[in-house]
């Protein structure tokens, strides 16, 4: 595992245990994606999947206490089994998120590893240091880290369900 931090990046590099196709089917598929998206005690709910440049990616997590945090954004860029890249700062059809909160876009890729597994890599791009900052300060690498394992964990299950 690597945690990395840029001038204006946050980077998690992860070997995962399941294969990069299930890796792939867990992300790609909203009733998985719900199940891994948050930190668990919170929970997410998709709203909008649309896994093609330009279409809406939406998701509202809801936490313990009554939290609620609408997730608006849009993907860039989708390569089957390779890449995933999103951003919050657009919407459906290239609009812009009036308020979207810490505008970043983050880069998923997936590949092979050599013991059956997947490389897996969450790089998320910020506007400025101070955004990095304020997302490193969040709880980036615990937060997106306990996803990451989430989303493995569950990956494993289809492999042996």
């Amino acid at each position: 595992m690597t945690n990395k931090v840029d001038d204006l990046d946050l980077v998690i590099t992860r070997r995962l245990r399941a294969p990069r196709s299930l890796v792939w089917a867990v992300w790609t598929d909203p009733a998985h994606l719900e199940k891994w998206w948050c930190p668990k005690p919170w929970t997410a709910e998709v709203t909008h999947f649309d896994l093609k440049a330009g279409g809406a990616f939406q998701t509202i997590m809801r936490g313990p206490e009554g939290e609620k945090f609408d997730s608006p954004g849009a993907f860039l860029d989708v390569v089957h089994q390779k890449r995933i890249v999103f951003t919050s700062a657009l919407s459906e059809g290239w609009r812009p998120v009036a308020d979207g909160g810490l505008p970043m876009t983050a880069i998923i890729t997936m590949a092979n590893d050599e013991d059956g597994g997947t490389l897996y890599e969450a790089r998320v791009l910020h506007a400025d240091r101070a955004g990095r900052e304020s997302h490193e300060k969040m709880g980036f690498f615990e937060g997106w880290g306990t996803c990451i394992d989430q989303l493995d964990a569950l990956a494993q299950t289809l492999e042996h369900g």
